[in-house]
């Protein structure tokens, strides 16, 4: 089985139990579509977690925006974005810069996308009407409504993202949206692609 959660934006807690929902057997596959950090109180338990798993599990991390953000600002004292983007969480939770340096090859390597089947796994989307081997890197990680409301964004592959926060999961034949809003008092969610049964909770 394969199953793809939503953002996460340092919801420890909600993480916690909604991995004690999924009847997770040692074969199935876990599909994170980013932004594990910035906003929310315990962005660094996030991370800790998801290198824990990746030794129990198959596990497949995406970058979100906010690693990439983050990435830029480390990497290259390119730091606007990420610092009105919810650092100062991301930092209070890791203590300090140097400990989320610490972390650096984790953050460095997380996929831009996956694919598995007919389903491309990305997390903002993708440009409409673009070959996947053409797609900007800032579009599929930022892209919004262009995406959203085209039909068929990518001929022959399901795309399944996150990154747009909605009130519930949004499953349509081309597309499959799971970035329930945790951090926002929204819900957090998991899909298995599989039969398609949504896993989910509250973040309240």
């Amino acid at each position: 089985m394969t199953y793809a959660i939503g953002d996460i934006h340092g919801m420890f807690e909600p993480l916690v139990r909604l991995f004690q929902k999924l009847p997770l057997k040692s074969d199935d596959t876990l599909i994170f579509l980013g932004d594990y950090i910035d906003r929310g109180p315990n962005s660094r338990e996030v991370v800790e977690f998801l290198e824990n798993l990746k030794k129990q599990h198959n596990t497949i991390l995406l970058m979100g925006n906010h690693e990439d953000m983050m990435l830029k600002c480390l990497e290259h004292g390119d730091c606007i974005n990420w610092e009105f983007n919810g650092a100062g969480a991301t930092i209070r939770s890791f203590g300090s810069i140097e400990n989320i340096k610490e972390k650096l090859d984790f953050f460095k390597s997380l996929k831009l996308y996956h694919i598995e089947d007919k389903f491309l796994f990305v997390h903002g989307g993708v440009k409409p009407g673009v070959p996947l081997r053409d797609q900007p890197k800032h579009e599929m990680l930022w892209i919004r409504d262009e995406f959203i409301f085209s039909k068929n964004p990518l001929p022959g592959k399901v795309v399944v993202f996150g990154h747009t926060p909605i009130e519930k999961p949004y499953i349509a034949e081309d597309k499959i949206g799971i970035d329930t809003g945790c951090v926002y008092g929204g819900m957090l969610t998991a899909i298995r692609l599989d039969d398609l049964k949504i896993f989910s909770v509250s973040c309240r």
